[in-house]
């Protein structure tokens, strides 16, 4: 993160960032001339290379699925103004993953050797599982080559779109009652009929 920020620093006026905090969304928001004053998200995701179990072979995989967003929140709702996130997703002219790939050292002070970044639009590297059984995450693909090259389950942006946007995420409790909010607040605004 302090990587990009000090290369938006060098840019002067051209870019400008805002970073992001604990459970914020985006890690980091572009904006200024250069882009014609449009917003980027940029979301930071590490992970770690899947040890083989045969001795002698290379990783080919992550040891878990990656997350790329939270299914029922701002992703399925992506014109509300959800808490934890700069504006609406729908704001966003486009979506980027910075992706810290590394092998685990237990013995190193820094515990992390072969460090590789990737950069990908979500979608790109979408599957079509999600990234735990327990929460409504939408999931990378696993694969090191798939994710490099960017070559998830998905042939166009429409198509990750179209299935995501269908899948049935659960929406619990807490979530039910920030969206019942950030409706009614929308309601509110809009003209009567």
């Amino acid at each position: 993160m302090d990587f990009l920020l000090d290369r938006v620093a060098a840019s002067g006026d051209a870019l400008t960032a805002r970073r992001g905090g604990e459970r914020v969304y985006p890690d980091l928001e572009l904006t200024g001339p250069d882009v014609d004053g449009k917003y980027y998200a940029v979301d930071i995701k590490v992970a770690q290379r899947r040890i083989p179990k045969k001795a002698g072979s290379s990783a080919s995989q992550t040891q878990s699925r990656i997350t790329l967003y939270t299914g029922n929140t701002y992703f399925a709702y992506p014109t509300l103004h959800w808490p934890g996130t700069f504006r609406p997703f729908a704001d966003y002219a486009r979506h980027y993953d910075v992706i810290g790939i590394y092998t685990l050292n237990r013995d190193s002070a820094s515990r992390v050797d072969d460090l590789e970044l990737v950069v990908q639009e979500p979608w790109r590297i979408g599957s079509r599982k999600r990234s735990s059984t327990t929460r409504e995450y939408i999931g990378a693909v696993q694969g090191l080559d798939e994710l490099r090259e960017g070559r998830g389950e998905f042939k166009t942006e429409a198509e990750f779109y179209k299935f995501w946007k269908a899948y049935n995420f659960r929406i619990g409790g807490t979530v039910r009652n920030q969206l019942n909010k950030l409706l009614a607040q929308q309601n509110q605004g809009s003209p009567k009929a």
